[in-house]
């Protein structure tokens, strides 16, 4: 099944079932809580694709992020001197507040960062609350996957690292797509064997697979249980390599306003994020430069 939370006309944050070019309303006010229940039931009303607006697809309670988990990634970053040890362990928190949707833009903020880079990951769903449990008990706490760019910005980054604390960098209000739905497990065979590319205007940028992981989904779920899950909560199972930070020439790489970046996992969808000035967005110039 295929979740999604969408606008219909002046009605917002409708939760549906996505079938081709079909949406069928469901009977919950988020996604989250059609974790929560358990499930739903169809309210009967039913839209065409081409008359909604989608939205993020969930918003979590907790959001937990996961670091260097792809072999090659991490690799990359050590070459660029933006490494440190990796361990199931390492995890840090997104802002919430920073979710947009499929077609929502990340505003560029010139007066925090002038290196903002992009980062293709797989989101794990939980579907049910528990915690203290084993990876063999962890495929029950799994519900669905969902599309997430990990939005860096690498300045700010370097200066966490110094600190050995990582929040800011990826925490700014826009920084977090996700989406286009959350699709249930049941409809991914093996989640461990997913290609996954993403394009910044058609050109390929990362590409990988998660059978490159260097822990696995269900050991990433049962390490982070202590912390205790709630239903709908997220769990990033790190970024791909190919993140123009560590390329030999990043500044040619990094996002600017008027890119379009498409990620995309197979079987989970395909999410399209346009990066705008500040400008544009609030119809002003930046604030002043913050260092």
């Amino acid at each position: 099944m295929k979740l999604v939370t969408f606008d219909s006309g002046t009605e917002s944050g409708l939760v549906g079932r996505l079938d081709e070019d079909v949406v069928s309303e469901l009977d919950v006010r988020g996604v989250r809580e059609y974790f929560e229940r358990a499930g739903a039931e169809p309210t009967g009303r039913r839209f065409a694709m081409a008359d909604v607006r989608l939205r993020a697809p969930i918003v979590p309670k907790k959001f937990f992020h996961t670091s260097g988990n792809f072999a090659e990634h991490q690799e990359e970053s050590r070459r660029a001197n933006l490494s440190h040890s990796v361990h199931k362990g390492i995890v840090f928190f997104q802002n919430v507040d920073a979710i947009v949707g499929p077609g929502e833009p990340v505003v560029y903020p010139e007066h925090l960062t002038s290196e903002l880079d992009y980062e293709l990951e797989l989101a794990i769903v939980i579907g049910k609350p528990g915690k203290f449990f084993t990876a063999e008990e962890a495929i029950d706490h799994i519900a669905g996957y969902v599309v997430f760019n990990d939005i860096t910005a690498r300045d700010i980054q370097r200066r966490e690292l110094a600190s050995g604390a990582i929040s800011f960098c990826k925490a700014i209000d826009t920084f977090c797509p996700l989406g286009p739905c959350v699709v249930t497990a049941d409809e991914i065979p093996d989640p461990h064997d997913l290609r996954m590319e993403l394009r910044v205007n058609g050109d390929v940028r990362q590409s990988s697979n998660t059978n490159r992981m260097i822990v696995s989904i269900p050991e990433l779920v049962a390490y982070h249980s202590p912390q205790g899950y709630s239903a709908g909560d997220l769990i990033t199972t790190g970024s791909i390599p190919g993140v123009a930070a560590f390329r030999p020439n990043p500044h040619d790489f990094y996002l600017r306003p008027g890119d379009i970046v498409e990620a995309e996992i197979e079987g989970v969808g395909l999410l399209r994020t346009p990066i705008v000035s500040w400008q544009d967005f609030y119809g002003q110039p930046a604030p002043p430069t913050v260092t």
